[in-house]
């Protein structure tokens, strides 16, 4: 069965011909999906997508009339599959739900380290032989408050390794995990959680009702000098507002892994082009901001798994195990 598998780099093709071990035939483009290239998937049975492929209303019933049935996702997230469109058509959609929730939960407490150690500063100018300690002066997270937002599978990791690392830890979610409370974890509201908190990390999926949760109103309910991470979905912060509270002081810093208009960068170099966001731009020359490109999953366990978890599904639906329109 041929597979049509979108937004390919080298290692993407390494890690899913090692768990395909030829039981499919993966035609990899290196392009997104979209209206224009959905083309490619003529005639194919199974789409394998990523995070910034384009699966709207219009993209889908032009693969189902290509004879599309099945939408292989290689991420967590479906933020970006019209969910209604898959439903009415009766494709069947399968995702990667828990790839690897250590990876990102250990990246996370690695940005939070490296901002208030201001790590990447002192790693720019030692690599100019300036070992000053001017500017360089940071702060221990220990005894800290850190407020969670999402306590999922990542969420709940990173609750317990600041915990472990003697902050106290808030937590919201709409479900309260057991485990995480009788670690001494407390859920509170998100009012609460924004005043009360040093450090802010985002771990919830994006929904029509949480896009742009950090905003101007829910900022300006933050303590002075508030650190805010995101390793979530870029779309959870207002970047106009997070960038007007970076000027006056407010937000103090800040690690983006994700951006909410990053389709056109992430996973690209364009070391040798001008970027063309002005927000993007903006945020790069911030000296207490690090971005990084979606980096936070990408490690070999999760490429690994992410991998197998694909063949899986798509062999689920081959064999017709899979469940109904838009099921895992």
């Amino acid at each position: 069965m041929k597979v049509a598998v979108f937004s390919t780099k080298e290692y993407d093709r390494h890690f899913l011909d090692e768990a395909n071990q030829g039981s499919f035939d993966l035609l990899y483009y290196d392009t997104r999906l979209d209206l224009s290239t959905a083309r490619l998937a003529e005639k194919i049975p199974v789409v394998c997508t990523f995070v910034n492929d384009r699966l709207d209303s219009e993209v889908l019933l032009r693969l189902f009339a290509g004879g599309t049935r099945m939408l292989a996702l290689r991420c967590a997230g479906f933020n970006n599959v019209d969910m209604s469109t898959v439903k009415n058509l009766g494709m069947r959609v399968a995702r990667v739900p828990s790839y690897s929730p250590r990876s990102i939960s250990e990246f996370t407490i690695g940005l939070i380290l490296a901002l208030a150690r201001k790590i990447c500063k002192a790693y720019l100018r030692t690599r100019e032989g300036n070992f000053s300690l001017e500017g360089l002066l940071g702060f221990n997270i220990c005894d800290r408050t850190v407020g969670i937002i999402g306590t999922g599978k990542i969420g709940a990791q990173v609750a317990q390794g600041l915990k472990g690392l003697g902050c106290t830890v808030y937590a919201y979610d709409l479900y309260e995990n057991r485990d995480l409370a009788a670690l001494g974890i407390r859920y509170v509201s998100l009012e609460e959680l924004f005043r009360s908190s040093d450090i802010i990390s985002l771990h919830c999926p994006l929904t029509p009702e949480n896009h742009h949760l950090v905003n101007e109103r829910t900022i300006s309910q933050m303590r002075d000098g508030v650190m805010i991470i995101n390793t979530s979905r870029g779309a959870l912060i207002d970047t106009e507002s997070a960038i007007r509270a970076l000027k006056s002081g407010k937000i103090g810093s800040m690690a983006l892994d994700v951006y909410e208009e990053e389709a056109d960068f992430f996973f690209e170099d364009y070391s040798d082009r001008v970027i063309q966001d002005d927000h993007l731009a903006r945020l790069l020359r911030f000296p207490n901001v690090i971005i990084t490109g979606h980096q936070a999953f990408f490690t070999v366990e999760a490429m690994r798994s992410i991998a197998r978890q694909t063949i899986d599904n798509i062999r689920d639906f081959e064999q017709g195990k899979l469940g109904g329109a838009g099921s895992d």
